[in-house]
């Protein structure tokens, strides 16, 4: 068992952190919000601290799941930040879905103190998270991502080493462009599905099994056909994180017209006032004929 802290309590972050107290594992948390902290350490137990450099102080493991570059900086950097805290070889697990550029950065920062760093972001969503059955991406040396990976295996179904820093974030990219283009043609059939006065449920039980079948198909089609779309990943982070992905492909000459165009989609959702819906409400743009 290893002593962890854990930065950053958001809906990811709260039960990832749990997932590794209730394993043995000895947890310090810190949260830009005390009060949040402080919730979870009457939950779980373990300990808070009031600046990530006093909660990686002791720390074998620091992990952390922020919500962009920035704020990944504002936790890491500086007097205050991870970094100043902790001792030569220990290892620094991002779970922030953040830019390759960042993770590249901050570890070799790491690296110049003797530091491990490995950018590790998650697939699997809130539920993912608190069922403790994520899928971590991870890009860093592997001689940290093996020391890693046990502890990550508190809360995750499937972890695998990516290639050099910045892989990790790049496999992230990869999963939100299958998932935009997922959702955009799930959406565009359940719509084509009521045009045509077909049971929309039905339809998609017979075709499920067959090759058009995906999770998003399996457990997403009935709230979206109802209308409902306060399930996990919300429309504002897919954005945020279509952003990372177009970014990265005006530098490498990927080719993304199918994830520009869902990424519009997205912000005309955002524009009627769907910003915190999650990203299945694709299908809320597709009106029946009058």
């Amino acid at each position: 068992m290893a002593k962890v802290a854990f930065i950053g309590l958001g809906v990811m972050g709260y039960p990832m952190a749990g997932h590794l107290q209730a394993k043995g594992h000895e947890v310090c948390v810190y949260n830009r919000t005390p009060a949040r902290a402080a919730q979870w350490v009457a939950e779980h137990g373990g300990g808070s601290a009031p600046t990530p450099r006093e909660a990686a102080a002791q720390a074998e493991f620091v992990m952390c799941c922020v919500g962009n570059d920035d704020d990944l900086r504002s936790v890491v950097l500086g007097p205050d930040g991870a970094l100043a805290g902790m001792q030569p070889g220990s290892v620094f697990v991002d779970h922030t879905t953040a830019s390759a550029a960042v993770a590249r950065e901050l570890a070799l920062q790491a690296a110049e103190r003797e530091l491990g760093f490995l950018d590790a972001p998650v697939s699997g969503g809130q539920a993912g998270a608190e069922n403790g059955v994520l899928t971590v991406m991870v890009g860093g040396e592997e001689a940290f991502y093996r020391r890693a990976e046990p502890v990550i295996a508190a809360y995750a179904r499937r972890v695998r080493l990516m290639g050099h820093s910045g892989a990790g974030q790049l496999t992230k990219m990869v999963n939100q462009i299958c998932i935009g283009g997922l959702l955009q043609g799930l959406s565009e059939a359940l719509h084509f599905a009521r045009c045509a006065g077909l049971d929309g449920e039905a339809a998609i039980e017979v075709i499920s099994k067959g090759a058009a079948q995906s999770w998003q198909m399996e457990n997403r089609h009935k709230s979206m056909l109802e209308g409902r779309f306060d399930f996990g990943f919300a429309v504002d982070w897919m954005r945020k994180d279509f952003a990372i992905v177009l970014d990265e492909a005006r530098h490498n000459g990927a080719q993304l017209p199918v994830t520009a165009l869902v990424d519009q989609f997205y912000a005309e959702v955002q524009a009627a006032g769907g910003g915190r819906w999650d990203t299945s409400s694709l299908i809320s743009r597709l009106k029946p004929r009058a």
